[in-house]
This record gives structure tokens, C-alpha cells and sequence, in this order.
């Protein structure tokens, strides 16, 4: 007999509205946690990303909070990350009904969230930074909080949140329920679960529960690496490519649009609104490739990833996982494929052996990749995606800017009354100098040329006629300065020389 939400317990309410967005059955984590929480325990649930958490906790968070009063919310969860913030409440607003869900997270305007809190939210969903700021501010007060989920709770660990999450933990209700969630169970968060619940009930799922995911090691060098991922793209379809930093995930966003392949970043250098636009997109098929950095590595669920590329390596195993968590979520099929370059060879073999993964370092084969869904397919058969590969020379060619014409730099600027100049400018113009033939000609200045006339600009005195006085005695009518002996002295030495020669 398979398992039903409503033999869990789950309220007939809530378990139609699962049942309109396509959700029948409980997933294992689901059908494992939802009847303890139910009934009012604390528990921790270790289970892997993906394997349908958000449910896990949000059904009993629906059916035991309450309407709340201003600035005084009932529900908490905590996420590490605004995205994750972000789909925990739009999960959560889809079950509750009636139940007032806020979002408040960084990166967006606090004054929105702060009216909204002072005109009272059942359930907030927050990151630990921005409810510190809004206490604060004396906008939210969790004192009658009795029902708290930390989700994610390893990522909180490794983003150094958990002095946070323990302030905010001991300013709830002491008889709260809490729910813990987490990849992992030991170090930090084993000290959190001893000292924020109590005789917690423990259920932990296997990795199988996350799908069939076919992992994929390939040695690759950067030169050929990004045409390499568009045509790994064009082939599987959706996919996340992970970048180890901003500024090469902006890189290789750009660098997958030159190759044809429409590309969004994602990371935190980007405003909160660049960063839901870029998840819309990816969501409505506009483009067809996320490129994140660790920042998305969690946390974020997207449906339909197909394919989780490791365009730069990982730190370690455990950032390896939860990339490539993003893909075979919930019982779905997943690709990873795995860039590495051979000086990091010895790295990527410690790093499949720690994460448990077999196989072995080999060359790029991308026709034996799953092919993707027909949409992507049909997309690149109307020519949107490049699919030949380029020679090193043709690239260069292929990506040369087009020759622009002057036209485009040409403007009609109004004309300008002229300003009267003053004495340094009132030099005559190109157009009032005499023209060249009225000019001396070359060959007559080098008639008159003499090196044996000191200080006069190796002009004779004929040129010196032409031309006026020399330099010196200008400065001797100027100033009344003869010329020192000193100088004579050296200028008569020069010519007697010049004279020898």
C-alpha cells in the first residue's frame, strides 16, 4: 500500500492543494519527519539537497502556527542564503491559506520589510543578518515564536552563521518546537542540536533518495573550456555551470553567449534584483544556463537542471556535493560533468575518493551525454545554439568587431560665437600664414646655414638679417644683459674649434 499525505495526518486541506501542483506522494524525508512534527517533536532531519525538505517542515509549520499579532510572528525558519529565503516563503504561501509568509533577507530594502512585520506576518522566513537589523529596529519580536526551523543548518556552519542563529534561537519562546535540518549532523551542529532541542527525534535519508546522477570527470585546459561546456549545454539542457569567482562567472556568461548559448550570472556580487531576474529566466527557459559561484551551490531549488557543470573545480568534496545537489533532485535523472585540468589531476582523484564517486579522468566524449528535452533540442535545430566548434583561427576571426563607420561618430554641433583670444592666442591661424611658396625654401635656409656662428641658432649672418636678432641678444635688449665672459669665452672656443676641423 503506497503512502498518501493524508495517512501521514496531513489536514485533507492541505494535502488537495499538494495534490493541484502535481504532489501525490511523500518523498521519503517527508514521509519520514512530517508525522513526529505533527505530533509536536523536536527533530533533526540529515538528508541530502534536494530530497524535498521544504515540504518536510512546511506542512507542520501550516498546521501548528497561528495568526499572530504586529511585529510579534509565530513560524520561524532560518536559511543561509536570500534565495533559499525567498523559495522556502513562496513554498510556504502556496500551503498556508490565510497565513501571513514574509521574506526578509539582505540585498533589498529594509523599510518594505519592516512595514509589513509592524502590520503583523504569521510566519517569517528569514536570514540571521537582516532579523538581527530588524530587532533592532524594534520591528520584530520573537517571544512568541513556538514553532523554528533551521534549514540548511551545515551551510549556516559554513558560512559562519551559527552565532547568529544562536542569538535569534534564544530570544524565541524556551517551549518552542524546533525543526533542524542539515547534510550533516556533527561538529558545530551536533553542539546545536544539544543546546537548542529537545530529545530530538533523528531521521536520516540515504543519497539514493536523490535520483539517478551520472557523474563525469574530464580533462580539459581553459583555452577550449567554455565552447566545450556550450556544446555539453546544447546537448543535455538546462544546466548550472560553477564558477569559483564573480568575476569568472560574469566571464564565462559572456564567453557562452559568444558561443550561442544564452547564459545569466548569478552570485553575490549581483543586486537581489539582477539575481531573481536571472532565476525567472532560467525558470521560463529564456536562457539556458545559470553560471553561479558557491553562493548558489545550495539552498537554491530550481526545477529541470539537467546537467550541473564544474567549470572551475571545487575547494573540497563536501562544495563538490553540493553543486552537483543541484541536479537529480527529488528521484529525477541528473548529469555532472567535471572540468579538470591536468595539473589538477592528483586533486581530482583524492576528491572522488573522499565524495565516494567512482570512474576515472578521461577525454571529453560529449555524444555520450543524455540528450535533453525536446524544447531545447528544437531550439538548437532553428540555429539558436552554435553547434560547430571553431578553429583557432576562424574564433578570432568569427569574434572580430565589425568595422564601424565614421558616420556614426559624426555630430552637427551648433556653431559657437567666437571669444575674443587673448594675448598668448592671437598667433595667427593655419589659414592666415602665408601660403608655401611665398615662404622661404628649404634650400635657401640651407644656403645660409653657418656652424661657425656662435649662439645664433647655426644661422649666418645673412639668416640672422632675415630673421632678426638671436637669442642672446634678445635677452640683451630685454634685460640688459651682455653676455657673461664665461659664455664668450666658451663660444669663441667652439668656433676656433669648428674652424679647425
Amino acid at each position: 500500500m503506497s503512502i498518501t499525505f493524508a495517512s501521514l495526518g496531513v489536514p485533507d486541506e492541505i494535502a488537495r492543494r499538494l495534490a493541484k501542483r502535481g504532489i501525490d506522494a511523500p518523498f521519503p524525508i517527508q514521509a519520514a519527519t512530517i508525522p513526529d512534527a505533527l505530533y509536536g517533536r523536536d527533530l533533526c532531519g540529515k538528508a541530502p539537497t534536494g530530497s524535498g525538505k521544504t515540504i518536510a517542515f512546511g506542512v507542520p509549520m501550516i498546521v501548528r502556527v497561528t495568526r499572530s499579532a504586529p511585529k510579534r510572528p509565530k513560524g520561524l525558519v532560518l536559511a543561509p542564503t536570500r534565495e533559499l529565503a525567498l523559495q522556502v516563503a513562496d513554498e510556504l504561501r502556496a500551503l498556508s491559506g490565510d497565513l501571513r509568509v514574509l521574506a526578509v533577507y539582505g540585498g533589498a530594502g529594509i523599510e518594505p520589510q519592516i512595514k509589513q512585520l509592524r502590520a503583523g506576518v504569521d510566519i517569517v522566513v528569514a536570514c540571521p543578518g537582516r532579523l538581527l537589523d530588524v530587532i533592532e529596529r524594534n520591528a520584530c519580536d520573537l517571544r512568541d515564536v513556538r514553532f523554528a526551523v533551521i534549514d540548511e543548518a551545515d551551510r549556516m556552519a559554513d558560512m559562519g552563521f551559527l552565532p547568529d542563529v544562536r542569538r535569534i534561537l534564544d530570544m524565541t519562546n524556551e517551549h518552542r518546537q524546533t525543526l533542524l535540518f542539515s547534510a550533516t549532523l556533527d561538529g558545530a551542529i551536533d553542539a546545536l542540536v544539544k543546546g537548542y532541542q529537545t530529545d530530538p527525534v533523528v531521521h536520516e535519508m540515504a543519497d539514493d533518495d536523490t535520483g539517478d546522477v551520472v557523474h563525469h570527470f574530464w580533462a580539459s585546459e581553459r583555452p577550449g573550456r567554455a565552447q566545450l561546456t556550450a556544446e555539453v549545454i546544447e546537448r543535455v539542457g538546462p544546466t548550472i555551470v560553477f564558477s569559483r569567482t564573480r568575476h569568472g562567472a560574469d566571464r564565462i556568461a559572456k564567453q557562452l553567449g559568444q558561443a550561442g548559448v544564452s547564459a545569466a550570472p548569478i552570485h553575490g556580487g549581483r543586486s537581489q534584483g539582477q539575481r531573481e531576474r536571472a532565476l525567472d529566466a532560467f525558470h521560463r527557459g529564456e536562457v539556458k544556463a545559470l553560471v553561479a559561484t558557491d553562493v548558489a551551490a545550495r539552498g537554491i531549488h530550481v526545477e529541470g537542471v539537467m546537467c550541473v557543470v564544474h567549470f572551475d573545480m571545487p575547494a573540497d568534496h563536501k562544495d563538490y556535493v553540493h553543486r552537483s545537489g543541484r541536479t537529480g533532485r527529488a528521484g529525477a535523472l541528473g548529469t555532472v560533468v567535471a572540468l579538470v585540468p591536468i595539473a589538477q589531476k592528483r586533486d581530482a582523484a583524492k576528491l572522488r575518493k573522499l565524495a565516494g564517486i567512482g570512474g576515472e579522468l578521461r577525454e571529453p566524449v560529449v555524444a555520450l551525454l543524455p540528450e535533453g528535452h525536446a524544447t531545447f533540442k528544437a531550439a538548437a535545430g532553428r540555429g539558436r545554439i552554435r553547434t560547430d566548434r571553431p578553429t583557432r583561427h576562424s574564433s578570432k576571426t568569427a569574434n572580430a568587431r565589425p568595422k564601424r563607420s565614421d558616420e556614426r561618430f559624426r555630430t552637427d554641433r551648433p556653431a559657437v560665437a567666437a571669444e575674443p583670444r587673448s594675448e598668448r592666442d592671437r598667433r595667427p591661424t593655419r589659414s592666415e600664414r602665408p601660403a608655401r611658396a611665398e615662404r622661404s625654401s628649404h634650400d635657401d635656409r640651407a644656403e645660409r646655414t653657418d656652424l661657425s656662428a656662435p649662439w645664433s641658432s647655426k644661422r649666418s649672418e645673412h639668416g640672422r638679417a632675415a630673421e632678426g636678432p638671436n637669442r642672446a641678444e634678445r635677452r640683451q635688449a630685454r634685460f640688459g644683459e651682455p653676455e657673461s665672459a664665461e659664455r664668450q669665452a666658451r663660444a669663441a672656443a667652439k668656433a676656433a674649434q669648428a674652424a679647425s676641423q
